[in-house]
C-alpha cells in the first residue's frame, strides 16, 4: 500500500503541479480493507500461502490508483483538486474492491473446507452453463457492449457479466467430474509418434465443452471467453490424466473451430461476421486506423510510446485509447509505467499463478488439486489472452485484465477465486496431525 500511495502522489504531482493530502484517502481505504481481510485469514486460514493477498492488493491498489488518474484526466484542470475519492470509476472501483474482499472474507469465514464445494457440483455445472448461454439468448439491447454479448444490464445504471462467476462453476463441476472419471480418460487406444492417444468413446466430454465454447464465439461474439472456457477444460483434464496427448487434441480442436468461424464468416457472413472482423483487425489495423482498427492502433501507439521506463503517473496521454479503463487499462498503463512496469505486474501475476499451482501440487485430495490448478491456470489464461489481444499477439478480445480494469464483476469473481485458493493452500500447508499433536 505504500507503492500506491506512491503511485497517487505521483499522478497528483503530474496532474495537479502540486501534491494534496487526498492521495492517502484511497490508499487509507485500501490499507484497511486488506488488513480487515488479513486478520479474517489469520482466524479462519492461519497456514493460507502468505505471497497471495500481498501481491493481489497491489494489483488491485494500483487499479484503483489508475481509474482514478483516468478520473482526473477527464475531469476540468480547475475541478481536478476538488474531485471527491469516491466520484468516477476510480471511486466505484474502490466500493467494489469493498464489496469483493467482503465476498472473498466471506467465503473463508464460512467454507472451512474446500471438499464440501463437490457436494455441489452438478448444481454449479448447471448454473455455470447458464450463466455462461444467458447473454446470449437475451436482446442486445441489454447483453450487448461492443458487438460483445457478454452482459446484462439493469436499466442502463447496473451491469454484471455473468460469465465471470460462470468460470468458477464451471471449473468446480469440471474438477468433480474429472476426479471420478480420470481412470477411464486416461486409458489409451493407440501410441502415435510416441504420444497415447485416448479412445474415440471417451472424446464425448471434450466435444461437448468444445461445442459450447464455439457457441459463445459464434453467438456472444467473443474469443476470449470462449478460449478460456475450453482452455480451463482441457488443462484441468491434462492434470487428471497427465496425458499430453489431451492438450494436443485440445489445441487441435480450438484453432480448427476458430479457422472454420473465420471461413464461414468469409463465406455466409451472419452470427460469424463479428469474429471474422476481429482477425481482420488483427492482420492489419492500420488498413482502417481510424475506424475499425482505431482500438488496437491507438493500444500500439501508447505502448510504444511509453517506451522502457514511461512517462511517468499522470504525464502520458491514456484517455486516447477507447475503454482504457476496462479492456484497453495494460496499454494506458504501459504508456505511464513503461516496459519495466509492466514487466512488474505480470510478475505479480506470474507469483499467484505460481503459488496457485504450488498449493494445488501440495494438497493431498484430488479435488482440491484438480481446483488449485484450474483456478491458477484460468487466471494465467485470462491475463494472457486479454495482454495478447491489446499487443496485437492474438484477435482482440472482451476479456477484463484482472484486478486492474474497471468493473464490479470481474473484481468480485476474480477475488473469490483468490478467496479458494488461500482455502486450498491452506489445507496444503496445515501440519499433519498425529497422536494428537501437530508435526
Amino acid at each position: 500500500m505504500a507503492l500506491v500511495a506512491a503511485y497517487l502522489a505521483m499522478v497528483e504531482a503530474n496532474m495537479l503541479d502540486r501534491v494534496t493530502m487526498d492521495f492517502w484517502y484511497p490508499a487509507g481505504v485500501l490499507t484497511a480493507v486488506f488488513l480487515a481481510l488479513h486478520v479474517v485469514i489469520r482466524l479462519r486460514a492461519p497456514y493460507a500461502d502468505p505471497v497471495l493477498v500481498p501481491a493481489v492488493a497491489l494489483l488491485n491498489g494500483l487499479g484503483v490508483g489508475f481509474l482514478r488518474r483516468l478520473d482526473l484526466g477527464r475531469a476540468k484542470a480547475s475541478e481536478r483538486v476538488d474531485l471527491a475519492i469516491f466520484a468516477g470509476d476510480g471511486g466505484k472501483q474502490l466500493l467494489w474492491t469493498l464489496i469483493a474482499v467482503t465476498g472473498a472474507a466471506v467465503l473463508l469465514w464460512f467454507v472451512r473446507d474446500h471438499r464440501s464445494i463437490s457436494k455441489y457440483a452438478f448444481t454449479l455445472g448447471l448454473g455455470g452453463i447458464v450463466l455462461v448461454m444467458l447473454p446470449a439468448v437475451l436482446p442486445g439491447s441489454i447483453s450487448e457492449v461492443n458487438n460483445a454479448k457478454l452482459w446484462i444490464r439493469f436499466g442502463g445504471f447496473f451491469a454484471i457479466q455473468p460469465g465471470e462467476f460462470a468460470k468458477l462453476a464451471l471449473l468446480s463441476f469440471f474438477a468433480y467430474y474429472l476426479v471420478r472419471k480420470r481412470e477411464v480418460l486416461a486409458l489409451a487406444s493407440r501410441r502415435i509418434l510416441g504420444i497415447d492417444f485416448p479412445r474415440g468413446r471417451d472424446l464425448g466430454p471434450v466435444i461437448v465443452v468444445w461445442a459450447m465454447s464455439l457457441l459463445v464465439l459464434v453467438f456472444e461474439k467473443d474469443l476470449g471467453t470462449s478460449l478460456l472456457y475450453f482452455g480451463m477444460f482441457v488443462v484441468t483434464l491434462y492434470v487428471a490424466t497427465e496425458r499430453v496427448s489431451w492438450l494436443i487434441i485440445g489445441l487441435l480442436l480450438f484453432f480448427g473451430g476458430a479457422v472454420l468461424a473465420y471461413v464461414l464468416a468469409g463465406m455466409v457472413g451472419g452470427p460469424f461476421t463479428n469474429f471474422g472482423q476481429r482477425v481482420d483487425i488483427w492482420l492489419d489495423p492500420f488498413a482502417d486506423p481510424y475506424r475499425r482498427g482505431y482500438q488496437l492502433v491507438q493500444s500500439l501507439l501508447g505502448l510504444g510510446t511509453g517506451g522502457l521506463f514511461g512517462t511517468g503517473p499522470g504525464a502520458g496521454n491514456p484517455l486516447q485509447v477507447p475503454e482504457v479503463r476496462n479492456d484497453f487499462i495494460f496499454a494506458g498503463m504501459g504508456e505511464e509505467i513503461g516496459l519495466f512496469g509492466l514487466t512488474a505486474l505480470l510478475v505479480m501475476y506470474l507469483l499467484v499463478v505460481e503459488r496457485g499451482i504450488r498449493a494445488g501440487l501440495a494438497v493431498r485430495d484430488s479435488f482440491g488439486k484438480l481446483l488449485a490448478g484450474g483456478l491458477a491456470f484460468t487466471l494465467g489464461l485470462q491475463v494472457f489472452v486479454i495482454i495478447g489481444g491489446i499487443s496485437k499477439l492474438i484477435p482482440l478480445t472482451g476479456q477484463t485484465t484482472p484486478f486492474l480494469s474497471a468493473g464490479g464483476s470481474s473484481l468480485v469473481a476474480n477475488w473469490l477465486l483468490v478467496a479458494l485458493i488461500l482455502r486450498i493452500s491452506d489445507a496444503a500447508r496445515t501440519p499433519a496431525v498425529t497422536g494428537g499433536a501437530r508435526r
